[in-house]
């Protein structure tokens, strides 16, 4: 010690030093190891994805996928779909107003006409949005725009039909749902072909609204009567819970609501147990641009037997969807489902 600077001996004794004595580097020489080829992996060779080229069919494209992450979740989406539409089982659909204003409507009216989908519950923006594309061929105002001017959600056409579907649906027993499309269907828009309460009310199938009073812009107009849409939201609940309740082995899908829509299932489920129905087999799927607790509880967790997330914008998720869809169906054999991660 005789030989270190005096002005080093405090640094020495420095509660640092102690540190760097005690926790010395490693000596890592008897570190044991294996040969690679006998560790297990998650990812192989087989897995990755291949480019194709510009003259390769939609079925090529989907099987050149990497075989990983999301884009096997894909498929297992895929493969449940093809699934219960071959064993007769109910697949339903919940969404919220940005499916159909970011276009995505076309798809479920297919799936609709293909059989695929067997039910369709919405909140109230989405019936809006729905109504408006088949009424007038357009929909989504600027908010920012018309909001300051007071014009934001004053469109006559708009109210005049939600106040009549909520008064038909509640005095005849049939639901906002149900009534809307009927309504749309007596107007002979010129864009009907867009509407997918239309598509469900001409198919047959259940199509339920489940408004939240306040939030929707019909709701400001004096007309538009708050216990007609309610009554006529609460007899579409009630319908849902009959499609809820003979759900097992079907797939719910829940695209982008991250609480209305979440809620109204979980509430529908309750009920559906309660009456003792069985919800064995029940594969839900939540699509949104973002993982969000209510969806991921309500629908993902609690009630079913499986749960899968898909996070993406729904206008490339859905088209990707029912393109996988509609390749495997024109098969018309089973393909394997890949495990969960």
């Amino acid at each position: 010690m005789s030989d270190i600077p005096s002005n080093d001996h405090a640094l020495l004794n420095a509660p640092h030093f102690t540190a760097l004595e005690t926790h010395k580097p490693y000596d890592l020489s008897a570190l044991k190891t294996y040969d690679l080829s006998s560790r297990p992996s998650k990812v192989f060779h087989d897995d990755l994805g291949q480019p194709v080229d510009a003259n390769a069919s939609a079925e090529d494209w989907l099987l050149s996928l990497p075989k990983q992450l999301a884009a096997n979740d894909i498929r297992r989406v895929t493969n449940h779909l093809c699934r219960a539409h071959r064993e007769g089982r109910t697949v339903a659909v919940a969404l919220g107003g940005h499916v159909i204003k970011t276009g995505c409507a076309p798809y479920l009216i297919d799936w609709i006409k293909c059989g695929v989908i067997k039910a369709v519950a919405m909140n109230g923006s989405a019936a809006i949005h729905d109504f408006e594309l088949a009424f007038a061929g357009k929909t989504s105002e600027n908010v920012a725009t018309q909001l300051p001017k007071g014009e934001f959600g004053m469109a006559r056409d708009t109210a005049d039909a939600f106040a009549v579907a909520a008064h038909n649906g509640a005095e005849n027993d049939i639901g906002l749902g149900w009534a809307l499309g009927r309504h749309l269907d007596e107007m002979n828009c010129a864009h009907d072909e867009s509407s997918l309460v239309l598509a469900a009310y001409r198919a047959g199938i259940p199509c339920t609204v489940h408004v939240a009073l306040g939030t929707d812009i019909v709701h400001m107009h004096p007309h538009v009567s708050g216990a007609a849409l309610g009554e006529a939201s609460l007899i579409d609940f009630r319908r849902l819970c009959s499609v809820v309740a003979g759900m097992a082995y079907g797939v719910w899908m829940n695209l982008g609501s991250a609480v209305i829509m979440p809620e109204v299932f979980v509430k529908a489920v309750s009920v559906a147990n309660n009456f003792g129905h069985s919800l064995d087999g029940l594969v839900t799927v939540n699509l949104d641009k973002q993982a969000q607790y209510r969806s991921r509880v309500n629908v993902l967790e609690r009630p079913s037997s499986e749960g899968i997330e898909l996070i993406g914008h729904h206008e490339i998720m859905l088209p990707l969807l029912h393109l996988a869809v509609t390749c495997q169906l024109a098969k018309r054999v089973p393909v394997e489902t890949p495990a969960a991660a």
